[in-house]
């Protein structure tokens, strides 16, 4: 028996042994949940509501990454690996993500976007928050008045000598301004891309005559904007869920029953008026979702 090639080999196996250890303890991975969003105001509540929920829930650490950019960059993130955790719309994940075309029927766009979304991308959608944020074409009320223009159809007669302000991604999106224009048959005289806020601050400072807007925005009651009815059907719902990746819950199945914990209670109001909170009265965002957390009784 050659006794130094066994020590050599005791002392491989150790180092090995010891390494794995090592790896194990200061990875923490694992243990850390990465929570992402779009690059919106609500988006930014949500990825604290879901983050305050696990943190006071679980055991789990939890990485926040509001703001990653918008709803193509934060799928491919979570479709990748990088996010575990992100809330999304069945509009957009039913259009944008799976390219399908648009279905109105509530249920049955949840229901296709949660079979497909698991098939194809190992993605499970929770339970429906409760609300929904659809795109809308909003116009200063007292303007609307004036002109009779109560529907996006009504608008073909005036969209010639109109200004519209858009973000970057309602220009891109299969959805979209180049669906809107389609399936209504104008064109504004000019399109304007820009951040949502400064979309809302045009149309408020008459810089625009039409905006596009998320109709659970606080800031179109302050700003006496009126939603102009979609007579077409153009938007799809985009009822809010939690989208987390299967192997994360594989790992965590606590996950499930901590996050549908909220399910069905964030409404089209509550959420409306979170989005003002944080829009309108400045206040913080991660102190918004925590103080709705706490008032609803879910968290201490």
């Amino acid at each position: 028996m050659n006794f130094t090639s066994n020590k050599k080999g005791l002392i491989f196996i150790a180092v090995i042994l010891m390494l794995a250890i090592s790896l194990t303890a200061c990875g923490g991975s694992s243990d850390t949940i990465v929570v992402g969003g779009k690059d919106f105001t609500e988006q930014d509540i949500l990825v604290h509501i879901v983050s305050e929920l696990i943190e006071a829930k679980t055991e789990l650490k939890v990485d926040r990454k509001p703001f990653l950019g918008g709803s193509s960059v934060v799928a491919t993130s979570q479709q990748s690996g990088e996010v575990d955790i992100m809330v999304d719309y069945t509009g957009t994940g039913l259009v944008s993500v799976l390219k399908e075309n648009v279905v109105n029927d509530s249920d049955e766009a949840y229901r296709i976007v949660k079979e497909r979304y698991g098939d194809e991308f190992n993605i499970a959608w929770l339970e429906q928050l409760g609300f929904n944020n659809t795109f809308a074409i909003t116009m200063r009320e007292e303007m609307a008045d004036e002109m009779g223009i109560e529907t996006i159809s009504d608008l073909k007669q005036h969209a010639d000598s109109f200004s519209f302000a858009s973000t970057q991604e309602f220009l891109e999106r299969e959805d979209g301004y180049d669906a809107m224009k389609e399936l209504y048959g104008f064109e504004f005289k000019e399109v304007k891309a820009m951040d949502p806020g400064l979309a809302y601050t045009a149309i408020k400072e008459e810089q625009v005559e039409v905006n596009v807007a998320f109709a659970t925005d606080g800031r179109i009651p302050a700003f006496n904007l009126r939603i102009l009815e979609d007579d077409k059907n153009l938007f799809p719902p985009y009822d809010a869920a939690i989208l987390v990746r299967n192997d994360t819950l594989g790992e965590h199945p606590e996950l499930e029953k901590v996050l549908n914990s909220i399910a069905g209670i964030l409404t089209d109001d509550e959420m409306a008026k979170l989005n003002a909170k944080v829009d309108l009265e400045q206040q913080d965002p991660k102190k918004v979702a925590k103080d709705w957390l706490v008032e609803k009784g879910i968290i201490q």
